[in-house]
Order: structure tokens, then sequence, then C-alpha cells
């Protein structure tokens, strides 16, 4: 068990940074939630809300972030703070100013306090690889080409090569994830929405048709997501081999995972067409996470997709079906 730290979670009142926070709390950890909203409903949700001292603050600003980081003693930052790729799309320079300039504060306030902050764990994004296309059929690596086609991506593949400088340079200990889409209670809406709606419509019983089903994706629970980011933040440097890193959940068709609400929800509505092309590279390789940090997803389809839909129903007045 390692000593009490304080750690800052930028994004930390959003669907992965609440569920962040919970995984450093039962794990003994002070939790900082830095983030634009001080809407603590995921949090209340998870029942932690009590337990998070939520600091409203602009990523985007440099001293804002200075002053939340020395004020707090943070002692280990998760910068999870973003526009995702719709958001990013159409608000191009707002994107720039969270996303590149946003994780510059987040880098520069953890060189400036390099006495106190011990680790930046931040999420790069699988958006940082190129379309499926441009690879085999083979598991992508972290060494695979990272060329991105969405201004999202973008800015996650200048992160990193920030990233690398700051640790290069200024011996800035960090540790970027890579993961592709997560779902789970709470979710919030965004571009992979129709994903969760595979599971939630089923589960309170209404209809739901979606197409590109021969297509693969990596289904991530947010609780894995939020394991990996706390091994991130708390591996020691020494057990790294690299400074980026892959994370996978479940990968499936989404044939399969219609398959899998189906034999928990017997009696849903779900129409599968294989139409179309979604544009993401989802079969990502995790060796190294696993070998170097020891992560293993807790979660399969079936484990994953059960929970989700028995706190729906019950969110909804529902009997669950666990």
């Amino acid at each position: 068990m390692t000593d009490t730290e304080t750690v800052l979670v930028t994004g930390g009142t959003g669907f992965i940074g609440s569920y962040v926070a919970e995984e450093f709390l039962d794990r003994g950890h002070d939790v900082v939630a830095y983030d634009l909203s001080t809407d603590t409903r995921i949090l209340e949700k998870l029942g932690v809300a009590d337990d998070v001292e939520v600091r409203r603050g602009d990523i985007s600003d440099p001293t804002d972030v200075f002053r939340a980081v020395r004020e707090t003693g943070t002692t280990r930052i998760v910068h999870l703070a973003a526009l995702l790729t719709n958001t990013a799309r159409e608000n191009p320079r707002s994107a720039i100013d969270v996303n590149v300039q946003g994780t510059n504060n987040v880098f520069e306030a953890a060189r400036t306090l390099d006495d106190q902050v011990e680790r930046v764990a931040w999420a790069s994004s699988a958006a940082a690889f190129a379309p499926p296309a441009n690879y085999d059929d083979d598991w992508v690596t972290e060494d695979d080409l990272v060329y991105p086609d969405t201004l999202y991506g973008a800015t996650k593949e200048f992160n990193e090569h920030q990233a690398k400088v700051y640790f290069e340079d200024h011996d800035v200990s960090h540790v970027a994830l890579r993961p592709t889409v997560a779902y789970g209670p709470y979710r919030e809406t965004g571009g992979s929405a129709f994903l969760a709606n595979i599971v939630e419509k089923p589960a309170l019983g209404e209809s739901f048709s979606v197409e590109y089903g021969d297509q693969v994706i990596d289904w991530q629970h947010v609780e894995d997501i939020a394991q990996a980011f706390r091994l991130a933040a708390f591996t020691p440097d020494d057990d790294l081999s690299r400074r980026v890193y892959n994370v996978r959940g479940t990968v499936a068709t989404i044939r399969e995972a219609a398959e899998t609400v189906r034999g928990i929800v017997p009696d849903a509505d779900l129409d599968v067409s294989d139409e179309g092309e979604l544009p993401w590279t989802q079969k990502l390789d995790m060796t190294a996470i696993q070998e170097d940090m020891g992560y293993e997803p807790e979660y399969d389809l079936e484990s994953g997709f059960r929970k989700y839909i028995d706190v729906l129903r019950e969110e909804h007045g529902l009997e669950p079906l666990g």
C-alpha cells in the first residue's frame, strides 16, 4: 500500500474522472477534482462526492493550474481534461487551447513544482493512431504508425511529443495511456454514444438499431480505465519500459456485443446491420502495460454489460436482471 498522497484529477467531475477519483479514494489517497464544471452528479452516484475536494478551474489558464497544484499539495496529477472529437472539430481553436495548451500548463506546473509533484499520468488516446486501413489485421503496438486523421487525435499526438520533451529536458516523470471507448454507468454523451445505446436501450426495454455489426470495438469498462490510470500514476519509474502505453478492454464486434446484451436481456429488441465503416483503430496490443504495470481488466463483456444494465435498471425503478 502506497502512503497517502494527494492526487489532482483534471476533468475530475466528468465520466472517467469521477471513476478515477473513486479508484484513488478506495486506495486511501486524497483527491482533488479540478474541473470547469462543479457538477458532482456522477461523484454523488458513486457515493464519493463528500470525500472529494472539488476545485473549479480552467485548464487553459496557466496561473490557475499552477495555483491549484501548489495550494492543494498535489503529489500526483491525473490529467484527463480535454475537448473530445466532435467538439474539437467544431471548435478547433478551443481544442488547441484546452488539449494542447492545457496539457502544457500541467507539465509546466509539474516542472516548476518538481520538489512536490512526483508523476503526471495523462490521457493520450487511440485516436493518435491512423485509421484502421493503415494497419494489417494484426494487433497494433505502441510503436506502430501514429498518424491521426482528426484534430482531436492530432492534439494527443502533439502532447505525446511535448511530454517526451518535458521528460528528457526537464525530468518530468510522466505516463500516457491510449484508451479507446469507455462504457459504464453514468456515461456522458459523445461521438460514441451509439455504442452505449446498444446496452442502455435494451436495458430499459427500448428498441435500437445499429450499423457496423461486423466491425470490432474495444469495449473498455470505465472502472478498468480508472485502474489503469492508478497504475500509471504510481508504477515506479524503474519498472517502466516506455512512457506511452496502449490500454485495452475486450475486443469484440458490435454484433457480438449485441448477442451479449441479448443473453442478459432476453427480450432485447436489437437490430444489427453490417452497413457503414468506423474510422477508429481498436485492436490495440497491451502487452507492455500488462508486463510493466500488472494491468489486467476486471470486466469481460458479459460481466461489464451486466453491471451496467443492473445499475441502469435500478436508476429507473426496474428489477435487476443479475
